[in-house]
Formats: C-alpha cells, structure tokens, sequence
C-alpha cells in the first residue's frame, strides 16, 4: 500500500519552503500525498495565496477556514482554537501515516495537537533554530518535542534538537528546502522582473520585508524607527506584505500610508516564490525583520539590514548586518551595507542553511522511515553533575 502523507501549509511563506518536498513527495510511486490548505491562503486579504498551489497541481484534500480578520493576540489564539475543531474532524477522516509540518507559525499548534491526540506521527522542517523576538520561538519548540522525525537546516541546528532531548537516529540535517529553489526553479531575468512589476531595476532598490514582534506587547512598536528611516532615504522601495499576525494590519495601513506620500515605492500584497527569489538576485539590498533576510539573502550574497529583536539569535552568515530598532541604527546599517567595502566582503561566501538538496532528502526519508518505530520515544539519559557547594 501507498504511505498516506499529509502536509500543512498555512502561508505564502511556508508553501515556498515546501514548493520542492511536495514536488519530491507527489513524484513518488510509494506514497499518496494530500495537502492540507489553512491560515492566510484562503484570505482575500492576503491575497488567496491558495489559488498558487491549485496552479501548481498539488492534491488538495481540506481547505480549513480559521483565520479571524482582526489584528490581535486573542484573534491568533481563537485562530488556534477554530483550526483544531476543524482539523479533528478532518484528519481523522483521512488518517495520514505521516504528518508534514515545517517551521514556526502559530497555527501549526493546532495540526500537531490534533495529530498528538490521533496518534499520527509528526514530521517537522526547520526544527532547532533560534528566533527569540517572536513567540514563534516556543512555537517551533513546541513542534520539536511533539515531533517524532526532523529535519533540519544546520548542523547547530540538529545538535540543538537532539539536546532537547530526540534519538540521534530521528533527527536529519538536510538543510533549508527553501534553497532548492535556487538550484531548481527557473528565476526570472532582471529585464522579466522589470516588466511583470514595472520597476525600474537599474537604480538602488531596496527590498523590505518586515513582520510584527510578537514577543512585544505593541508588535509594531520598532515599526516606527523603520518608517522615520526609511522616510530620509531616495532609493527605490519595494514593500511586501507581513505575515498574518497581531499588528500586521496596523502594518500594512502604515505601508500603504508611507507609500502615499513618498516617490519611488511599490507595495505588494503577494510575491510568489519564484518572483520573490528572483528580486533577491536583482535588488541591492533587504531591509526589516524576516527570516528570508537570514536564510535566503546569504544564497545571493546579498547585503542585508536586520532590524530588531526578532531574528535574535539566529545563525547568520557575514552579509547580515544587524540593528537596533533606532532611526540611527537603521540608517547606519544601510549607510555600511552600501559601502564597496562592506560587499567586496561577501566574495565567496557560503550559506549556513544549505545548498539547494534539501527536498530530496526529505522525501526520501518521509516515504521510507519504518512507522512502526516513530510513535515511542526513548527518553534521553539523564546526566548528573554535582557541583560543590
């Protein structure tokens, strides 16, 4: 019998890390592969990011209605709430052999909740990372312990998981799948991205790319800083839109309101994949808080300002030049990151998260790994130390 694999995505973001896995996935003989779609995908006003995996071809098995249209902590945890009751129903009416999850968005507590109570193993991507600005962080904890296989994206990053406690045997580094499509996708040339967004490529842009805090009370309070920045600065500007969290909408009124009184800005609810990966190679630099600007801009050698607490922590490679939430700090990156100096540096540079072989890897471990084993974790031994009083 076909092994039944289950893979939740909840966002523009994750789908472009699971684009390759699905495409593995859905490839191979032995296993019969369903996509569960939630979250911000099926929001008109993040863009019905759904309707990209529809075009792509992949089996979609539920659709899960759950985001609230608000703007505030109590709206992502009933987000949670709604997710579980309709993923209850559902997986169990489906019953994966294996559960797909990758990274850190809140929502993913409810699939892993759900498939914890069903007795459904959890695969997890992008476990053993450090994000300490956002409640992401616990998140992805969270999932690393309800988690029976992982994969993840350094080798620090494995040490990490199997600190906290998983078998050596159950935890793999296969690193970022989101850099597959470096090696794999067909990226557009500077002349296509210049006619498919209307830019103007040939002077200075900047790319930015900035969420809320979530650890803060006030999400968008470092927002601030980034707007006065920016505000003094004549290069080109090319905006997306933040993830689906408390304060993105306060965020996102804040963008649309910058690029109404300044020259020279494009606001994008959505860039798809391969759009986006595409900009990265054409811009000349990334700009706010996003976990793209630590572990996709080092592919490019792309110089990259990162502002405030929330990728704290994070393994980052030399092109990262980091920022308090400050209008001087903020500038004062910028300023160095503009220097030939400063990207005469980034010659020969690797990426810490990989090299674009991630999906294979993956697949081939998800459709082969003996199920009989997953469910019972050995505990780790415990070491004593007994330290003078």
């Amino acid at each position: 019998m076909k092994r039944r694999i289950a893979v939740v995505t909840t966002s523009r973001a994750d789908y472009g890390h699971l684009y390759w896995p699905l495409v593995e996935l859905s490839r191979r003989d032995d296993v019969e592969l369903g996509v569960i779609v939630l979250g911000a995908h099926l929001s008109a006003e993040f863009g019905m990011t759904v309707r990209q995996i529809e075009k792509d071809g992949f089996p979609i098995i539920a659709r899960i209605e759950c985001l609230l249209s608000s703007d505030s902590d109590v709206g992502m945890a009933k987000t949670i709430g709604l997710a579980t009751l309709s993923l209850a129903d559902m997986l169990d009416g489906w019953r994966p052999d294996i559960l797909l999850l990758i990274a850190d968005r809140y929502e993913l507590l409810a699939p892993a909740s759900v498939a914890l109570a069903l007795r459904i193993p959890i695969a997890h991507i992008e476990g053993g990372e450090v994000s300490q600005g956002a409640i992401d962080d616990a998140v992805r904890n969270a999932l690393t312990k309800l988690a029976h296989i992982h994969f993840t994206s350094t080798p620090l990053a494995r040490q990490r998981v199997i600190a906290m406690g998983e078998e050596p045997w159950r935890v793999h580094h296969a690193g970022a799948p989101s850099l597959d499509h470096l090696r794999r996708s067909r990226l557009y040339t500077r002349e296509q991205l210049e006619q498919r967004l209307s830019l103007d490529l040939s002077q200075s842009t900047l790319l930015i790319a900035y969420h809320p805090v979530t650890l803060h009370r006030d999400t968008t309070d470092e927002a601030t800083a980034l707007f006065s920045a920016l505000s003094l600065l004549p290069d080109q500007m090319v905006f997306v839109y933040p993830n689906s969290d408390a304060g993105s909408r306060s965020l996102i009124e804040r963008t649309q309101k910058f690029a109404s009184e300044v020259d020279n800005i494009k606001v994008f609810v959505n860039l798809d994949t391969v759009t986006y990966w595409s900009l990265l190679g054409n811009v000349d630099m990334l700009v706010g808080n996003s976990s793209s600007g630590i572990m996709e801009s080092a592919s490019y050698a792309l110089p990259t300002v990162n502002i405030g607490m929330r990728q704290q922590g994070r393994e980052r490679a030399r092109n990262i030049l980091d920022a308090e939430a400050s209008q001087e700090s903020i500038l004062a990156a910028i300023h160095q990151a503009k220097t030939e100096s400063f990207r005469s540096g980034l010659n020969n540079m690797t990426n810490p998260y990989g090299s674009g072989y991630a999906a294979e890897k993956i697949a081939g471990i998800l459709a082969t790994v003996p199920l009989e084993l997953l469910l019972v974790k050995q505990p780790a031994p415990l070491i004593r130390k007994i330290e003078a009083l």
